[in-house]
């Protein structure tokens, strides 16, 4: 169905659902899947209806997690009507702003420390009304670094790898996988970032948490302090980082036996695996779906993998890899 025929269905649909009272839904934004958001006016307050295609989105990972987030006590948005045959879902309205303005601002350490503060309970969150959360098991972990090589180089920069890099990248991608393998596996949102949190007052509400998995205590924490979209100064992370490794020892959640300088590696080394799966993300969203705006961030993602490389043994051929090979060629592309 083409997109405004959906947008026609939509608008039948509220018809229907709220029996007239509901005013015509308008676009508001698309993400990076194939769901948008429609913002309509009903008894004098905004509301949100989602669309995603049901050939092309599942919509119950995203109903079951918001229940059994909602069950702990997480803010997420209420649903408020369904009808998952049309892939249609009216959501309460939790506003346009993300928390990636307030990051940039004075009170930044007020809202990080706020939305760490989310990551205990989320850990907890193993399951949903659908059973158990998948697992970020090595497969998807190898499926998405190869992501990096088939899109980002191949697609995007027309790299072909000789075999010497190919040993490379391999050893690498197996140095990343094993981290991520060894660490806790806690309840993840697994996009946990600036775009993700909305800012309602003084406060923070979750959204697009349906790709929750059972994965890497690291791997929220660090989605947030290295963003793919906004970057703060190394001794700002640590200093966030350190504080959360205590909230998790705290909670029960990390051994005490675990010392910072452990889970430093492992925040570090997970960023690694998620800016390269975000970097190939990014060209396939351009070349694949035509959607070019995040190509923007792609410089600001290989820096983040040059600079954190370079810390370990194990990650600093990649990195010398990265900063000689593939962002001049990046650069050069875009000269073009």
């Amino acid at each position: 169905m083409h997109n405004d025929s959906r947008q026609q269905a939509l608008a039948r649909w509220l018809d229907t659902v709220w029996a007239g009272a509901a005013s015509d839904p308008v676009l508001i934004f698309g993400d990076a899947s194939f769901r948008r958001y429609f913002r309509y006016q009903r008894d004098g307050r905004n509301e949100i209806a989602m669309d995603a295609p049901p050939a092309l989105e599942d919509c119950r990972p995203f109903l079951a997690m918001t229940q059994a987030y909602q069950h702990v006590g997480l803010p997420v948005p209420q649903v408020l009507a369904q009808d998952l045959e049309q892939g249609f879902l009216c959501l309460s309205d939790l506003g346009d702003q993300h928390l990636a303005g307030p990051l940039k601002g004075n009170d930044a350490p007020y809202w990080y420390r706020k939305a760490l503060a989310f990551l205990p309970t989320i850990a907890t969150i193993r399951d949903s009304e659908l059973g158990s959360l998948p697992l970020y098991d090595r497969a998807l972990l190898e499926r998405e670094l190869a992501i990096f090589p088939e899109w980002l180089l191949q697609a995007h920069l027309g790299l072909s790898l000789n075999e010497q890099e190919q040993t490379l990248w391999q050893e690498a991608c197996e140095v990343l996988v094993g981290n991520a393998l060894a660490q806790p596996q806690v309840g993840i949102h697994r996009d946990f970032h600036s775009r993700n949190l909305m800012v309602v007052g003084d406060e923070l509400a979750l959204i697009d948490y349906q790709g929750a998995l059972l994965g890497p205590i690291s791997y929220d924490p660090v989605s947030l302090l290295r963003d793919c979209y906004w970057r703060i100064d190394e001794a700002e992370v640590e200093a966030y980082a350190r504080e959360h490794f205590q909230a998790l020892q705290q909670a029960g959640l990390l051994d005490a036996t675990v010392e910072f300088s452990q889970f430093q590696r492992w925040m570090d080394l997970m960023g690694m695996q998620r800016h390269l799966k975000a970097a190939g993300i990014f060209a396939r969203l351009h070349q694949r779906d035509g959607k070019s705006g995040y190509l923007a961030d792609v410089p600001r993602v290989l820096d983040y993998l040059i600079d954190i490389g370079a810390r370990y043994p194990e990650t600093q051929a990649l990195a010398q890899w990265l900063a000689t090979r593939v962002k001049p060629a990046w650069e050069a592309a875009c000269a073009r």
